[in-house]
C-alpha cells in the first residue's frame, strides 16, 4: 500500500513538472482589422478626399427588358377563303406593300364555277321577277288564284337570296359581282393587301395548292409599334400611365423615349406583369420582335447620400471609411439604396450624419487594410 502511494505522488510531480507554458498572444491577435492608420508619406501618396453624408433629391430607376410588338389590328394574316393554287407573287419578307396593292394571283376551276352560278342566278332572278309581276297583275284581276301568285312570289324571293349569297362569295375572292358578265369570266383572281405595311412572312410558293385555313402571307403595319416590357410585381405600384420610359438595345447607343400606355393586372408565373409603352417618335430601325432594355425613372425622393466612390465592396458587404482621428480611419458597414448621377443612398446614414467620411481613395485604404491584416 505504501508503494502505491509513493508511485502516485511521483506521477503527479512529473505531470506538473512537464506542463508546457501557455502560448503568448502574438502581435496579430491585437491587430484591429477594421482600423487603418496612415503615415504622413502614405497619406500624401493616397490623396484622400473627405466629405459628409448629405441630404439630396434623387430618382430611382427601374430596369426592365422586353421586346417590340405591334397591336393585333396592325398584324394581318392573308389567306384565300375558297382555297386554290398560287399562280403569281413577288413578295419577299421585309418588302413594303401598299394598301390595295395586288400581292398575289390565285387560280382554280371553282372560281369559274362560282362566277357561272352567279350569272345563272342573276338570269333566274330576272325571269322570276317578270313572272312575279305577271302573276301579281293576274291576281289583282282575279284571273289567277292566290296560291299561284304566292308561289311566284316565293320563287322570286328564293332567287334573290341565292343571288345575294353568290354575290358575297364572289366578294370573298375579290371579284366584283357588279362588273361580272359572260364576257369576262376568269379562272384567276387577285389577292390585295388589306393594309399599308411590310411583309413579315411568306408561307407559300408558286404552284402550291392552299386550303382555306392556310395562311399565305403575314403583313405588319409598323406605324404603331410599341414596347412590351416585363416588370416585377414589387415595382408595379411605382408605375403610372403616362410615365416616361427610356428604351435601348445592346447593338446601338441610341435611346428611344416611350410613354406607358397600359399596365397589365395579370401576373405571370415568374411574378411579372406586362407594361405596354408607346414610342413618342417612330423609328424605322425598330422592328417587331426586337429585344430592348428599358429604364423607368420613378418620382424623386429625399435621401441621405454620398458619392459612389466612397463605398467599397468586400466579402459581399458594403463599407465606407469613417475618420476616427488624424490619419486614422475605420471600416464601417453601410446599407445602400438608390444610385443616381454618381451618388448613392445610405439607408443607415443617420448614424454617420455628422462624421467625416472618405469620399475618394476608399479602395486604396481597403487594400492597405487587407495587406495589414495578412501580415
Amino acid at each position: 500500500m505504501r508503494h502505491i502511494i509513493i508511485l502516485s505522488s511521483f506521477v503527479i510531480l512529473y505531470a506538473c513538472g512537464s506542463k508546457q507554458p501557455a502560448e503568448q498572444p502574438t502581435d496579430n491577435a491585437n491587430v484591429n482589422e477594421s482600423i487603418i492608420t496612415l503615415t504622413d508619406a502614405q497619406l500624401k501618396n493616397t490623396q484622400l478626399q473627405i466629405g459628409k453624408i448629405e441630404s439630396r433629391s434623387i430618382s430611382s430607376i427601374i430596369k426592365a427588358n422586353g421586346k417590340i410588338d405591334v397591336p393585333p389590328q396592325n398584324m394581318v394574316s392573308v389567306s384565300m377563303p375558297l382555297g386554290g393554287y398560287l399562280k403569281t407573287t413577288k413578295l419577299l419578307p421585309g418588302m413594303h406593300v401598299g394598301k390595295g396593292e395586288v400581292i398575289a394571283t390565285m387560280e382554280d376551276l371553282q372560281y369559274i364555277q362560282l362566277q357561272q352560278e352567279y350569272l345563272t342566278a342573276k338570269s333566274k332572278v330576272v325571269f322570276a321577277e317578270a313572272e312575279f309581276n305577271r302573276q301579281k297583275e293576274l291576281n289583282q284581276s282575279k284571273a289567277t288564284s292566290d296560291k299561284v301568285f304566292q308561289q311566284a312570289q316565293m320563287d322570286y324571293n328564293t332567287q334573290k337570296i341565292a343571288l345575294s349569297a353568290l354575290s358575297e362569295k364572289l366578294k370573298l375572292i375579290n371579284v366584283n359581282p357588279q362588273s361580272l358578265s359572260e364576257n369576262n369570266l376568269s379562272k384567276a383572281v387577285n389577292i390585295y393587301s388589306p393594309i399599308d405595311g411590310f411583309v413579315s412572312k411568306v408561307n407559300v410558293n408558286i404552284g402550291k395548292y392552299v386550303n382555306p385555313a392556310d395562311i399565305l402571307f403575314e403583313l405588319v403595319n409598323t406605324s404603331d409599334i410599341h414596347l412590351n416590357i416585363k416588370v416585377f410585381e414589387k415595382d408595379l405600384e411605382k408605375l403610372s400611365i403616362g410615365q416616361k420610359v427610356m428604351a435601348y438595345n445592346n447593338q446601338s447607343d441610341k435611346k428611344h423615349i416611350c410613354e406607358i400606355i397600359l399596365i397589365s393586372q395579370d401576373l405571370t408565373s415568374d411574378r411579372t406583369a406586362e407594361v405596354h409603352c408607346h414610342f413618342l417618335e417612330y423609328d424605322k430601325t425598330l422592328l417587331p420582335g426586337m429585344y430592348m432594355n428599358a429604364e423607368i425613372e420613378i418620382k424623386n425622393i429625399n435621401a441621405l447620400t454620398i458619392p459612389e466612390d466612397a463605398v467599397v465592396s468586400f466579402e459581399g458587404k458594403e463599407y465606407v471609411f469613417v475618420t476616427e482621428k488624424d490619419k486614422t480611419y475605420s471600416l464601417t458597414e453601410v446599407k445602400t439604396g438608390i444610385k443616381d448621377h454618381g451618388f448613392i443612398e445610405i439607408i443607415n446614414g443617420e448614424d454617420m450624419a455628422q462624421k467625416s467620411i472618405v469620399t475618394k481613395g476608399s479602395y486604396t485604404l481597403l487594400m492597405k487594410l487587407k495587406n495589414k491584416s495578412e501580415e
